[in-house]
């Protein structure tokens, strides 16, 4: 999963863009703040998607 699927997949669950700061897309949800690595077209590594879907509570 790449860095834009993980965001649009937030996006889907209510997650809003609040900012960009480099390469990281910052979604919020509830005063919850999540940061999403977007690096082009490579792949999110799987330890680091795991970890973004627990804090959004998708896992």
């Amino acid at each position: 999963m790449t860095g834009k699927d993980m965001v649009r997949l937030l996006q889907d669950h209510g997650f809003m863009l609040g900012r960009i700061k480099g390469s990281h897309h910052i979604m919020v949800k509830d005063g919850l703040t999540i940061p999403v690595p977007v690096h082009g077209k490579r792949e999110i590594p799987t330890g680091t998607a795991n970890a973004i879907l627990r804090q959004a509570g998708l896992r």
